[in-house]
C-alpha cells in the first residue's frame, strides 16, 4: 500500500535529504507550524512505511590515505539481477549498488579502492558472479541535493554534478614532488591549463602539502614541495613529469 504524503511529510524528507545530521525535530516544526512531537510521528511512520530507508554520510575518500572510488557499469542476467545485487554488496570495497529496469547495463556498483590494484581486486570480484563489466570509470566528485518539490516554494539549489574519468587498461595514479625551480612552481592549476603546461586526459586528484590534503580547483596554486597525485588515463609522458620535477629550461 503507498503512503500518501502530505505537504508536511515533503517538508520532513527535505530537510532530512538537506542534512538529517543538524537537522531537528522543532527546527521543521517551527517551519510548517506544528508541534515537535508531530514531525517525531511524522518520521517514525515515514520509516515504517518503508519512505525513508536510512541515514547515510557523505564520504570524501580522496582524503583517506588517497583512496580512490570507481563506477563499474555492469550486465547482469535480468533473472538474476537481484540476487546478484546482494552478492555484490558482499565485496570488500563495494559501498553503493544501483539496480536498474534495464536489459543491458543495468547494474552501477560503486567501489572504493586503496589504489588502482586494488580497483582491479573489485573487479574480479565482480566477474565472478556471471557479471560483465561493460566499463569503469574513476569518480572525481559527487555532489548531492535535496528534492526540490518538496521545499519551499522559494527555495533553490544547486544542481547536481558527477565528473567521470573513464579509465583504460593503461591509466595510471602517480605522486611527484614540485621541485622548488619546476615551471609549474607558483602557477594555479588554471594558469598551467592556460599555458599547455598540463597535457589532455591528465587530471591532479590532491595535492598534500605540509601534511595536509588539498582537494585542488582551479584557483589552487602549486607549490614548491608540494606532493602531487596525478591521474592520468595514459601512461604519462616523461615530458610532463620533467615539468614538476625539474626546473624550466630559460633561453
Amino acid at each position: 500500500m503507498d503512503y500518501r504524503l502530505d505537504e508536511i511529510d515533503k517538508r520532513v524528507i527535505y530537510r532530512l535529504m538537506e542534512d538529517a545530521r543538524n537537522t531537528s525535530a522543532p527546527d521543521i516544526a517551527e517551519e510548517v507550524n506544528v508541534s515537535s512531537g508531530t514531525i517525531l510521528n511524522r518520521i517514525r511512520q515515514l520509516e515504517e512505511y518503508g519512505v525513508i530507508t536510512g541515514y547515510h554520510i557523505n564520504v570524501n575518500f580522496e582524503r583517506v590515505d588517497k583512496r580512490l572510488t570507481n563506477l563499474f557499469v555492469c550486465t547482469a542476467p535480468v533473472a538474476e539481477r537481484p540476487n546478484v545485487t546482494t552478492k555484490l554488496t558482499q565485496i570488500p570495497g563495494v559501498t553503493n549498488v544501483r539496480e536498474l529496469m534495464a536489459g543491458k547495463r543495468n547494474l552501477h556498483v560503486v567501489a572504493v579502492g586503496t589504489d588502482m590494484d586494488d580497483i582491479a581486486r573489485i573487479a574480479r570480484a565482480i566477474s565472478t558472479f556471471d557479471v560483465e563489466i561493460e566499463s569503469e570509470n574513476l569518480l572525481q566528485q559527487e555532489l548531492t541535493e535535496p528534492y526540490a518539490p518538496f521545499g519551499p516554494e522559494n527555495g533553490t539549489g544547486n544542481r547536481s554534478l558527477t565528473d567521470f574519468i573513464s579509465l583504460a587498461g593503461s591509466a595510471q595514479v602517480v605522486e611527484i614532488t614540485v621541485d622548488g625551480s619546476s615551471s609549474l612552481a607558483g602557477l594555479s592549476l588554471e594558469e598551467a591549463n592556460d599555458e599547455g603546461l598540463l597535457e589532455d586526459g591528465v587530471l591532479i586528484i590532491a595535492i598534500e602539502r605540509d601534511g595536509t590534503m588539498i582537494t585542488p580547483d582551479g584557483d589552487t596554486c602549486i607549490e614548491a614541495d608540494d606532493v602531487i597525485t596525478l591521474f592520468s588515463q595514459e601512461e604519462l609522458s616523461a615530458d610532463l613529469v620533467d615539468r614538476f620535477s625539474q626546473p624550466s629550461l630559460t633561453e
